[in-house]
């Protein structure tokens, strides 16, 4: 494959990943305008936040068998457009059941996008011999920096919900199609076969992926934690102004894009277990100061250390499993993409009970001490490939070193 088409390919796929920021920013971030528009109580909201983590979870068990019969960017070609006009359908609706519809439907293909996009990164990680895992993350916080800024605007202007979203589905959509025809998938794509699921499904260990699910949980339990609860926090536990209260999570995406684009960098230089570890130290040093912290800026701290710390660990969870398992990396990404909705699901819940039972501040030791657990599991980022039968397959990635 030429230098050029593994180019073009990588340049397709960070646009990809920068979409989907950008889309998901702007449907979360307008929640509160999506409950008044379709009159959801607050009794029913959560029940309908909960369903879309739920369904992306079985759109991710559902790639793992597609992924066996066609290549991850037919996946991706195809469920980044049903995501799109689901979000336009989410602006578009008026009646209850609408809303379930279109929630239900971009719940469905994000797993099936999240899937196959981190399939490809790692495949292409794969072919370029070396960490690229994180610039393509860094792509999808840039995207969701610009969604989170245009739903700011149109919350500003107090425009509808369609006609927020209705200028980035128009340029985004047809952007992602036309990019989609440069998709490569790496090393994999040259040795044929409709996907490597079909000979590598059985191959993947749950034992030996678990404590990768473990880590990609913890993560994401810290990063809910932090996009649920860090304007509460700096508001009603640190006493900031309400203002104030919206720049924390505003920083932390800001950190987690820089700490990201320049990730891959510390991977090559140091090695996937050093970097993962000294994310999770500076992580759960950033929990520990916004749990002691005595005001508002002194949160803000902990917040920026929080991103800093926690960007670096789910790119490099994807890229682990890819390595751990070169036979059957869809399989292992597939199954190891539940554990991000586990974590979401599981961590604004945890933190909110564990704030009302006990108290705030509390509440925030139990994300920093799930976070530092990941350095039990941090070896497994440097894993070897694991055995198929008799044989021993090594990696092609460098990225370990």
């Amino acid at each position: 494959m030429t230098d050029a088409r593994l180019r073009h390919g990588r340049a397709s796929l960070a646009l990809s990943f920068f979409v989907q920021g950008v889309t998901f920013a702007l449907l979360v971030t307008r929640i509160p305008a999506i409950q008044d528009r379709y009159g959801i109580s607050d009794g029913l909201l959560p029940v309908f936040l909960a369903a879309v983590p739920i369904l992306a979870g079985v759109g991710s068990v559902l790639t793992e068998k597609v992924v066996a019969r066609v290549r991850p960017r037919v996946v991706l070609r195809w469920a980044q457009p049903v995501v799109l006009l689901a979000l336009l359908g989410v602006g578009a609706g008026s009646e209850l059941w609408a809303a379930a519809l279109a929630l239900g439907a971009f719940g469905l293909a994000v797993g099936a996008l999240d899937a196959s996009m981190n399939m490809m990164g790692v495949s292409l990680q794969r072919a370029y011999g070396r960490s690229i895992m994180l610039g393509f993350h860094a792509a999808y916080s840039l995207g969701g920096i610009a969604g989170a800024s245009m739903a700011w605007a149109g919350a500003h202007w107090d425009l509808s919900l369609l006609v927020s979203y209705l200028p980035a589905v128009v340029v985004l959509l047809p952007a992602a199609f036309i990019g989609s025809r440069w998709y490569v998938e790496g090393a994999d794509e040259e040795q044929g076969g409709a996907g490597e699921a079909a000979t590598g499904a059985g191959a993947v260990s749950f034992r030996l992926l678990l404590p990768l699910c473990l880590v990609m949980s913890f993560a994401y339990i810290g990063d809910s934690t932090v996009s649920n609860w860090s304007a509460k926090y700096l508001q009603d536990v640190l006493g900031s102004s309400e203002q104030l209260a919206t720049v924390p999570y505003n920083v932390y995406m800001v950190t987690t894009l820089l700490g990201r684009a320049v990730g891959d960098l510390g991977v090559r230089r140091f090695g996937a277990v050093a970097v993962v570890r000294g994310g999770t130290v500076l992580a759960a040093a950033g929990f520990a100061v916004v749990a002691v912290a005595g005001g508002a800026w002194t949160g803000m701290l902990g917040f920026t250390m929080l991103g800093l710390g926690l960007c670096v660990i789910v790119p490099q969870t994807f890229a682990a499993a890819g390595r751990m398992f070169p036979g059957a990396s869809d399989t292992a990404i597939a199954r190891l993409n539940i554990f991000n909705y586990v974590g979401f699901l599981v961590g604004s819940p945890l933190v909110g009970a564990l704030g009302d039972a006990w108290s705030y501040r509390g509440a925030m030791l139990v994300p920093m001490v799930l976070v530092l657990a990941t350095l039990l599991y941090a070896k497994s980022f440097g894993a070897e490939p694991a055995r198929y039968g008799g044989g021993h397959e090594r990696p092609r990635t460098a990225d370990v070193g």
